[in-house]
């Protein structure tokens, strides 16, 4: 049977993904954990069908189902296949774990959007590839600003930011990878809603949530030149400051700050909500196997789902930054 297979990366973000879309750049790295997608031509019928296979934080992938029929639909609608005459099956599988916080939307989107490029030899660059899978994203999250898809596609340690409507970003290389620890709530969020929830915000007290965000822009810019300097207790450092302005804000969750002060006390250099937040993972910066290990044996002796992952790690396309739209 003709098929195609892709690849889509999870993520973590290290500040400001919450508010890319009020012009505010974010710091972010893809994890070793990807989607695999596989696109099979079927013999009859028509339209697609799904076989997720994804392992999942329990009752995610149930409530994000009708987001996810949005997402293909309009991934299927913008690469112009005609599913009609060419029904599709579509198999998702992988090592990454279905829940809030990681980008499991983007790296569907991401690997969907390749396995489609293999199976009707579209010739579609990263860089197209990147901008389906962003259509897709808005299945999940209304509005999408393209961080997640982004670095799904390209990898590795990136600064993206949007300028006048102009999504672009910026590699951020390492010396070689570095070990975090990603502890899931348990408590699935809705990203959707996130902006509108901003939104009420600036417009309740503009004054504050004009400070906040300048307070938070100048964050970004101390980490991104930190992870540079590879200065990680400063990364870490400014984690948590960023950490605390969102739980004055109502955008991290009372799990997600126990799970966060305990990484903290057991040596964690930083640790913060990862993602919209309001649920889903936590990330801690863990430098070395050693301490990596003691936070993660720490939450898994809790119950608490857990990602050992690293960041820095090689990036899937050469380009050291580019604009994508």
């Amino acid at each position: 049977m003709k098929q195609g297979t892709g690849r889509g990366f999870g993520k973590t973000i290290l500040i400001g993904d919450q508010f890319v879309l009020f012009d505010t750049p974010a710091v972010l790295a893809a994890i070793p954990f990807t989607t695999e997608t596989t696109v099979e031509l079927r013999d009859s019928g028509t339209g697609w069908t799904l076989d997720d296979r994804r392992i999942e934080v329990p009752g995610y992938k149930q409530e994000k189902a009708q987001d996810q029929v949005v997402s293909f639909n309009r991934m299927i609608e913008v690469m112009d296949i005609d599913t009609d005459h060419h029904p599709i099956h579509i198999t998702v599988g992988g090592d990454l774990l279905a829940g809030s916080g990681v980008g499991a939307s983007a790296a569907i989107c991401v690997s969907f959007a390749r396995a489609c490029n293999e199976l009707f030899q579209m010739g579609m660059d990263t860089k197209q590839i990147n901008h389906v899978a962003w259509e897709g994203e808005f299945g999940y999250h209304g509005l999408p600003s393209g961080v997640d898809n982004t670095v799904s596609t390209y990898g590795g340690v990136i600064a993206y930011k949007i300028v006048n409507d102009q999504k672009m970003f910026e590699r951020i290389q390492l010396d070689g990878p570095v070990e975090v620890v990603l502890g899931n709530s348990g408590v699935t969020s809705n990203t959707a809603s996130l902006r509108g929830y901003l939104l009420d915000q600036r417009e309740a007290d503009p004054d504050l949530f004009t400070q906040r965000l300048s307070l938070i822009q100048a964050q970004v810019a101390s980490l991104q030149q930190a992870l540079t300097n590879q200065d990680f207790k400063q990364v870490g450092r400014v984690m948590n400051e960023n950490h605390a302005v969102l739980i004055e804000m109502g955008l991290s969750h009372e799990r997600l700050i126990e799970l966060c002060d305990l990484a903290c006390s057991l040596g964690a250099y930083g640790a913060k909500v990862t993602g919209g937040g309001r649920g889903g993972y936590m990330v801690a910066l863990t430098p070395g196997r050693e301490l990596q290990d003691r936070v993660a044996e720490k939450f898994e002796s809790m119950n608490v789902p857990v990602i050992r992952a690293t960041i820095g790690n090689p990036p899937t396309d050469p380009s050291p930054g580019e604009v994508l739209n």
